[in-house]
């Protein structure tokens, strides 16, 4: 069994519970089947630090963005999303998209252009984009509509399922973090059973959202085995079955 932790953050990660040793960490998650990494990328000013990690570790893999919600730093420009993108070990734009929740609609313009920004180096080098949508639905879908995104994931997922539906027919993946574990997630959890099977990806967006049974404790990529431990039980399948779907699924957005 492969899973494939498809969104975490292993250059913000603690790493003191494991000796302060990447190595560690991986083997960590190994022992949980969990083998190979996307390591998303926030701002410009860490980038090195995250292509490093894809550079180094042949599991790992990286991509190049920036947030929504990074005030300071570098705001890149088409082209140098472009020129960083060249890699083979960078097999995504992002993590970009909008929040209202730290930054209010009406002063957000910056970061609707940022994210048309992204959209146009996806659509240009052909790889596919990262979304992050928190309290902005409706215009993350109207700028995806309007600037044509062609293919990416709408990650960490915690929207109902007319959305759901929205971003599936713009051809686009969803991806489910152990936000679906927390006793709270009710809904979310009838959106994950609905899903089409060829359109999942799992991820922890470690070190944040630790799943149950260690929420309240630091994350760490292994625990999306308890991701898709979940989703297995909410769509009465194997965790074997959420394995080999999730991980051709992300073979087949991220590596085809």
């Amino acid at each position: 069994m492969q899973i494939v932790d498809s969104h975490c953050h292993i250059d913000r990660i603690d790493l003191s519970a494991f000796g302060g040793n990447v190595e560690r960490m991986l083997a960590h998650a190994k022992e949980l089947s969990v083998t190979q990494f996307l390591c998303v990328c926030i701002d410009l000013e860490h980038f090195d630090e995250v292509f490093s990690l894809a550079k180094n570790y042949p599991q790992i893999y990286a991509s190049v963005g920036v947030h929504p919600c990074e005030l300071e730093g570098k705001d890149p420009s088409v082209k140098e999303l472009l020129v960083l993108a060249e890699h083979d070990k960078i097999i995504a734009i992002g993590e970009t998209g909008l929040d209202y929740f730290h930054v209010e609609k009406i002063a957000a313009d910056w970061q609707r252009d940022r994210f048309r920004r992204h959209i146009k180096a996806s659509n240009q080098s052909g790889k596919p984009m990262i979304i992050h949508t928190r309290n902005a639905k409706k215009d993350t879908i109207a700028i995806m509509q309007t600037e044509k995104a062609e293919q990416g994931v709408m990650h960490c997922f915690s929207e109902n399922w007319e959305t759901a539906k929205v971003v599936l027919d713009l051809g686009f993946y969803i991806s489910f973090s152990g936000v679906i574990t927390f006793k709270s997630a009710k809904d979310l959890r009838e959106v994950a059973k609905k899903v089409p099977s060829d359109r999942l990806l799992v991820e922890t967006d470690s070190p944040y959202l630790t799943p149950v049974p260690y929420r309240g404790k630091p994350n760490s990529p292994a625990y999306s085995y308890y991701v898709a431990e979940k989703l297995a039980e909410i769509r009465g399948v194997s965790i074997n079955n959420i394995a080999n779907t999730t991980t051709n699924n992300f073979k087949q957005l991220f590596l085809a």
